[in-house]
Parts: structure tokens; sequence; C-alpha cells
């Protein structure tokens, strides 16, 4: 099947998704309304590049034609002028919507959930996560996501742990890169002798589970009260209000002691398993076709070191796909961009030399 012809195809299963939302009743069924809702949002821009792709072509054999009947002069050198825009426009055109018609990732609609972790380094380690956090906050912003705090474990200095929730637009099709071990090289303040040290935290993105995708079985669940502790190990609360849920079969754990409620504790820490778990069955399922995705990036290892800060240097560097860039001031500060567009471009230049292979 051509390109064109899967373009075809495209086109009419947009008709039917529009046919389908112009049933005062879908509104009823809020589930199939989702789903169509969001499968017509998946295929739109494809279907209006398309749409254009075409009207180039159109207004190219008219200009075509114009040159060969017109004797005119002046018609002539104007239908010349438009043949050449419009031949110009082609070439990227069709380029776009080879992307487009790229197989999409059915996670990448999702909300997610972000865990950054203190890894190696001590002190310095910790508030490279208050780092991170600001980092990815700011971008956020530029993004018009919006994120809300979950947990927060304090240390001395910084963060031994923050987990947040991210919710906007297509959120997981952008955080799913940032999956691994991000590594820090910089004099820290308490270095009188100027010496650079290297630590590493860890940052886990996980879409976020929905009730009809995945059930959390409460049979499997322990759900464990105690009383809450601060740094140090001092008594925070004087009543039972911190939380431990165990998934038994697995053996994942999670405990929150941030809010004074207890039932405020034991929902943050179930919403923090349940996607736990979920991003778990996903990540075997990508396992299981690593062969045919190697090359891509935003499902790998999460213990693979997958970035560098070097502030000495103002150096960033991405080693998944050999990308340097020396404006680490101010991707620190969120100008993440240049970094995730390089990346999904590189996932997609993949996709698109696998399917010609």
């Amino acid at each position: 099947m051509s390109m064109f012809d899967k373009l075809d195809q495209v086109v009419k299963r947009f008709e039917e998704l529009n046919d389908k939302l112009s049933d005062p009743t879908i509104y009823d069924r809020q589930k199939e309304f989702k789903e169509v809702s969001e499968e017509r949002g998946n295929i739109e821009e494809l279907v209006q590049c398309y749409k254009h792709y075409k009207k180039i072509k159109t207004d190219l054999a008219g200009a075509r034609e114009i040159l060969n009947e017109e004797k005119d002069e002046d018609m002539r050198e104007m239908a010349k002028e438009e043949i050449a825009e419009f031949e110009a426009e082609i070439p990227p055109l069709e380029e776009k919507l080879k992307v487009l018609l790229l197989p999409k990732d059915p996670l990448d609609n999702k909300n997610c959930m972000v865990e950054l972790r203190a890894g190696a380094g001590g002190d310095e380690s910790s508030i490279f996560v208050g780092d991170v956090w600001r980092m990815y906050k700011n971008y956020w912003t530029t993004l018009g996501f919006k994120s809300e705090l979950v947990s927060a474990s304090e240390s001395d200095k910084g963060y031994k742990e923050v987990i947040l929730n991210v919710t906007g637009d297509k959120v997981f099709s952008v955080m799913k890169y940032e999956s691994g071990v991000h590594r820090v090289q910089r004099v820290p303040e308490t270095e009188s002798q100027g010496r650079v040290h290297t630590s590493t935290i860890t940052v886990a993105v996980m879409p976020e589970a929905d009730d009809v995708e995945f059930e959390l079985n409460m049979n499997e669940v322990r759900i464990d009260v105690y009383r809450s502790g601060g740094k140090g190990g001092q008594s925070v609360n004087t009543t039972d209000s911190a939380v431990r849920v165990v998934h038994e079969p697995t053996q994942t754990i999670v405990a929150i002691q941030d809010e004074k409620s207890q039932l405020k504790n034991k929902e943050k820490a179930l919403k923090i398993l349940r996607n736990r778990i979920y991003d778990r069955m996903v990540q075997e399922a990508h396992d299981k076709e690593a062969a045919e995705r190697k090359g891509l990036v935003g499902t790998g290892d999460r213990s693979e070191r997958i970035r560098t800060y070097n502030f000495p240097q103002g150096r960033l560097t991405d080693h998944r796909i050999g990308l340097t860039l020396y404006s680490l001031d101010k991707i620190i500060e969120g100008d993440l961009a240049p970094v995730t567009d390089a990346l999904i471009a590189h996932n997609q230049s993949q996709l698109l030399k696998g399917q010609e292979e």
C-alpha cells in the first residue's frame, strides 16, 4: 500500500470519527467519547497537512496549465514563479506526512508521574534533585503543563526524593525521554579547593494509569500505618498518620507521611503504587519488543546514564544520541526544548529508517 493510499484511509477514518462526534448521544457514553476524541485528535494534524498538500498539488497543476496554454508573457512569468514556489513546498510536506504517518505510542497522550531521587554524591546529589525539579517546573510552564507535588523527602541540603504529578496535552510524549540516570559535574559550595565533584540522580517518568486500563487488586496490597518521623528521626506527629503500602506479588513499597491526615497519605501512597505497578507492566511490554526498537530512546533501562550536566564547561551531553550543547546555563533554568526536540527527531528518524528497511 502506497503512502497516499494510507493517507486516504486516514482521511476516511477522520470523517467517520467526525460523524460519531456529531451524534449528541455519545456524551452519554463517556468512555467511547474519550476514545473517539483522542483518536480524532491524534490524526487531525495529519489530515490537515494532507489536505494542504493536495491543494498545493492542485495549484501546481493549474499553474503548469497556464504556463503551457497562456500566450501573455506577464501571466507566464507569474505562473513560473508560482510553479517554483509550489515545487519547493512539496518535498518538505511529503517528509512531514511520512513522520505524521509513523505509528503512535499509545501512551503519548497520557499524563505522567515523575520521580526524582538522589543517587551517588551525598549532599551534592540532593541539591541537584532540587535543581532538576526547578528545571522541569520552568520547562513545563512554557509548555502549558501543570505539576502537583505528591511527596517530598527532604535532606539537610536538598531532597532525597521528589514525586510529582504532571498534567497537560501529551505530557508523556515529551517527558518519557527523561527516565534514567542524570549525572552532574560541578564544584560544590562546600568544596574549599575548587575540585569538581561528580554526582548522580535518577529520574523515573511513569504514564498515568487509567481506571479502564489497569485496576489495582487491593487483595494483593498490605497497608501499614505508623507514626511520622522527620529529619534526624525526631517525631513529627503524635498520631499514626504515616502510611506504608506493599504490593505483595512484586514487593513494591510506597511510604508516605507528608500529610497530617492518614486518609490523604493512604490516597497518595495508593496512587503512586498504582502507577508504579502499571509502569512495570508497560516496561515489560516494551522489553519484549526491544530488538525491534533498537536505536530508539525513551523506553530504555532506567539505570542507564543518559545525560551529563558539566557546569565548569557549561556543557550538556545526552549520551543516547551524542548530543552536546554549550548552553547549560539556559537549559538548567528550563530551556529544555532543544534537548527534547532532538530526542524526538532522533526517534522519528529511527522509525522512518526501520520502515524503509
